[in-house]
């Protein structure tokens, strides 16, 4: 094999030496947030979008994933698949709001959903459901390893806000079936929620 053969050889790259790093990371993603939604994982990777499905349709038929039929979750293969975690979602919607500063993301345990790193802080993203506010209140402020952190609650209604009294909550949100993220800030009065 002469130089120039050798040379040229190196520069021709399979589709594995192309996608397999995003392969690898989409399959991180759909193991970390199982029944992730396709426009979700399009999120992780914005302009990027035929690239991803592209990915999901090779890795699909490669056996890899699995999509559930009723959602359109993907799931790796073998993992069962259970109900869609909503609340999972939810957060992942919070997630990619700030997809762009983020370092790291991670799933967590009850009650965080997400964690993440922006800009050196700690983020974490928790779900409150409707008629759960005392119950998550206390799981959150019974550890106190946390406290450093900053924290994102997804309420189901904005009437629920007044009902939450966690240390360290940046902010409260809702998501819409579509995705779309509403956030709320505080009015003058001190039970006053408005969306932003």
């Amino acid at each position: 094999m002469t130089d120039c053969e050798r040379k040229e050889g190196s520069l021709i790259k399979t589709r594995a030496d192309i996608y397999g790093k995003e392969a690898a990371e989409l399959l991180r993603i759909i193991s970390m947030y199982p029944g992730i939604l396709q426009q979700q994982l399009c999120g992780f990777y914005p302009g990027r979008e035929e690239m991803v499905q592209t990915l999901l349709s090779h890795l699909k038929k490669q056996g890899r994933i699995i999509t559930q039929e009723t959602s359109g979750g993907y799931y790796l293969q073998g993992v069962p698949v259970a109900g869609t975690d909503h609340e999972m979602q939810n957060a992942v919607w919070v997630l990619l709001d700030f997809i762009d500063r983020v370092e790291f993301h991670s799933a967590s345990d009850f009650p965080v959903k997400i964690i993440f790193f922006a800009a050196g802080e700690l983020y974490e993203i928790i779900a409150v459901t409707a008629g759960r506010e005392t119950l998550i209140t206390q799981a959150v402020t019974g550890n106190s390893l946390r406290d450093n952190g900053r924290r994102i609650l997804i309420v189901e209604e904005p009437w629920q806000i007044p009902l939450l009294n966690i240390p360290c909550t940046s902010g409260y949100c809702t998501v819409e079936p579509d995705g779309k993220v509403c956030y709320y800030k505080k009015q003058q009065e001190e039970h006053d929620w408005t969306e932003k």
